[in-house]
């Protein structure tokens, strides 16, 4: 069984047995997605929500295992490590408990502790916090001698050796944690000379802010955090004094010097440790809060509704230079590009539109979301074309990053950065996920502070993210780009480059087997990555299915015991009402394996994301000035975050339905009443101009 098999069950409350079998597919090389659809009678069938969660605390606890192993090594080196000691330390996996363990065994720089003992004073510091002297200013002569002057210096000195032991006390940091987790605050203030700074008044909230830190929001917190760092607020984190020295002042024999020792142990060394330590906490939870908000929304965000294989024109809107037009194939090659002047030639760049629709028998149009967006599309819905055309407007968000990328020039080395953004929008409407794969999330624009969290925690879940959307759709494996191939499970950009370089030089695969003729995707690569992997058209239909190839064996004893080929399975609904399932279950093949092979059968490769919608803004709203209290209008919900939801209503400004207007019922989650891209119904509450902030609500 894993080392941390029972502490993972015990945190998460999930089942011994499952934790341990994840644990062991986890170090077996499995991936996430390959476990949670091919691995269900291991794990007892678990989700990706909680193996991600198991694989995410078995990281942490290997990282503490680390430190613990550090911790230990150091401590026999100063030849301190009792078996005791040895013993608490191995037993310990909480991080801060481990370090007030560590703390006075950590080395340190010179400090004034220090200082003091090397001038003979530990002794007199003993004697005067255990009580053992009734006169410490006749004990303290017998120390004034070389460095140590005075009485008074000698005093001194041994008060801040007693201060440096109670600061290292583990009964002492733990009463005085408890008392910050329970009553600690959180306060910001303006520097005096940025209140009236135009900059700083996106702060204002902040400019006199005091709060309990329990009771502080992710979204809060990390906005004084950000303002903090921007040289704008000065940010605290405390709690009452007194209730702490009181605290610790239990744990000694009183006398004055000892209490003088507290009051120092506690301001100089204590206090500054603790709002440290809380800052940290505060923002590592605030951060984990913000990176599930955001997730959340590129989760939504990937599974958008595709167009499908459509032939697309993309329009990148633009005043001064155009718009760029691009015409696309149904398969998102490009065919032409040009420049519409719809602001400066409106009558010219509609006869150009008209004409590019008929030429390449254009069936839907994808509008970018940016600059001049609303008045090109605007436009766009007056032209007549000669057959039906749908009109879409699609968010242009990191199109701009894609655009300068190494990706994009290896897809269009002769053209500019112009093209390839408006190529990247057209494709976006056709199908979402495999254009922003190649796009740092980060660059995508939906989250809340995601600049401000901790980077290496953020890339990891939204690579997770990215991988989970990827295989939970399934890729043809003979359209994807190399990008999308990149978080096929088990793959990697290696393996996803020698698929696509196999492609080139062999054509098209027709059947998975085929796959292992690709250059180091050796045997368990294969495992990993077949079940994900589809071949439309293939000459075994489960080629193109969600149906692993380690279960085809049975689908064709199923097909045998009724009389029929496999084919006949999934295009015959009486066929399989013939299968019962249980006769199929083995020691590796159970009843969850079995269930998910018949929906496959009855819907292969089926995509799970939703039909495309066509939207219009209200045609009377162009500008914030066009916005009446008490107007209700209709909106798409470009972001989400855990304190409301913001909605395009067409004014070139984002309005914000705050969590208290999303819903007549108490809202917890906003993720509960909205979707990224939904299309929403709002009412204007209130305009901002001087602050640019738009209020609405889609209360009745």
């Amino acid at each position: 069984m894993n080392l941390f098999t029972h502490k993972i069950s015990e945190e998460l409350s999930l089942p011994v047995h499952s934790v341990d079998a994840v644990l062991s597919l986890l170090d077996e090389g499995a991936t996430i997605p390959f476990i949670a659809r091919y691995r269900k009678e291991r794990t007892g069938n678990m989700d990706e929500v909680e193996i991600a969660k198991i694989s995410e605390m078995s990281d942490k606890l290997k990282e503490l295992a680390k430190r613990k192993d550090t911790i230990l090594k150091q401590i026999e080196e100063q030849g301190k490590l009792t078996d005791e000691l040895k013993k608490r330390i191995e037993t310990c996996w909480e991080g801060n408990v481990l370090e007030d363990i560590y703390l006075p065994y950590k080395p340190k720089r010179r400090t004034r502790a220090q200082i003091a003992r090397e001038h003979g004073l530990e002794p007199l510091a003993t004697m005067i916090m255990l009580g053992q002297v009734r006169n410490v200013e006749d004990a303290a002569h017998r120390f004034v001698k070389g460095d140590v002057k005075s009485i008074e210096d000698a005093i001194h000195d041994a008060e801040d050796i007693i201060a440096e032991m109670i600061s290292e006390d583990e009964r002492v940091r733990q009463g005085v944690r408890a008392i910050y987790r329970r009553e600690a605050y959180i306060t910001s203030k303006v520097i005096t000379k940025m209140k009236d700074d135009e900059k700083a008044q996106k702060y204002s909230d902040y400019f006199d802010w005091s709060e309990p830190l329990k009771r502080c929001t992710s979204h809060r917190l990390l906005a004084m955090r950000r303002g903090e760092s921007e040289g704008i607020l000065r940010v605290s984190i405390a709690a009452d004094d007194e209730v702490c020295t009181d605290r610790i002042k239990r744990n000694y024999r009183y006398n004055k010097y000892v209490n003088e020792a507290i009051e120092d142990a506690f301001k100089r060394l204590i206090k500054p440790s603790m709002e440290t330590e809380f800052a940290s906490a505060s923002k590592e939870k605030a951060d984990e809060e913000a990176i599930a908000v955001f997730t959340e929304n590129l989760t939504q965000l990937l599974l958008a509704a595709p167009l499908g294989q459509k032939r697309v024109l993309g329009v990148d809107p633009g005043i001064r230079t155009g718009c760029k037009i691009v015409c696309l194939d149904a398969q998102g090659n490009l065919l032409h590009h040009e420049v519409a002047h719809i602001a400066r030639e409106a009558e010219k760049a509609g006869k150009q539109l008209i004409q590019l629709v008929k030429d390449y028998k254009i069936e839907a149009i994808a509008i970018g979301n940016g600059t001049y967006s609303r008045e090109s599309s605007d436009f766009i819905h007056t032209l007549r074309f000669d057959h039906d055309v749908q009109i879409f407007v699609v968010s242009e968000d990191g199109a701009s990053v894609y655009s300068a990328s190494e990706t994009a020039r290896e897809e269009f080395p002769d053209e500019d950065v112009t093209v390839r953004g408006a190529v990247s929008i057209a494709r976006r409407l056709m199908d979402p996920l495999a254009e922003l794969v190649k796009i740092d999330p980060k660059s995508i624009g939906v989250g809340q502070y995601q600049h401000d969290v901790n980077q290496n925690a953020l890339k990891k879940s939204l690579d997770t993210t990215v991988e989970l959307c990827v295989n939970s759709v399934g890729v043809n494996v003979n359209t994807a780009s190399k990008h999308l191939l990149t978080y096929v499970s088990g793959l990697g950009p290696a393996l996803a480059k020698n698929i696509v370089d196999y492609r080139k030089e062999n054509g098209p695969f027709t059947s998975r087997a085929q796959l292992k003729k690709v250059p180091r995707l050796g045997a368990t690569a294969f495992e990993q990555c077949a079940g994900f992997l589809r071949i439309p058209g293939a000459r075994n239909p489960l080629d193109n299915s969600a149906v692993h190839p380690e279960s085809y064996k049975v689908v064709e004893q199923m097909a045998k015991d009724c009389n029929c080929k496999v084919a006949d399975l999934i295009t015959n609904a009486d066929e399989r009402k013939k299968i019962d399932i249980k006769r199929y279950v083995t020691d590796t093949i159970g009843i969850p394996t079995l269930q998910d092979i018949l929906k496959e059968l009855e819907k292969p490769g089926l995509d799970p994301r939703d039909k495309i919608e066509v939207f219009e803004f209200a045609k009377n709203v162009h500008t914030p000035d066009d916005l009446i209290p008490g107007m209700e209008l209709p909106g798409i919900v470009t972001n989400i975050t855990n304190f409301g939801a913001f909605v395009d209503i067409g004014v070139h400004q984002d309005g914000l339905v705050h969590i208290s207007q999303l819903s007549d019922r108490y809202v917890k989650d906003p993720t509960e009443v909205v979707k990224l891209h939904q299309h929403v119904k709002v009412k204007v509450l209130e305009v901002d101009n001087r602050r640019h902030r738009i209020s609405l609500s889609m209360r009745s």
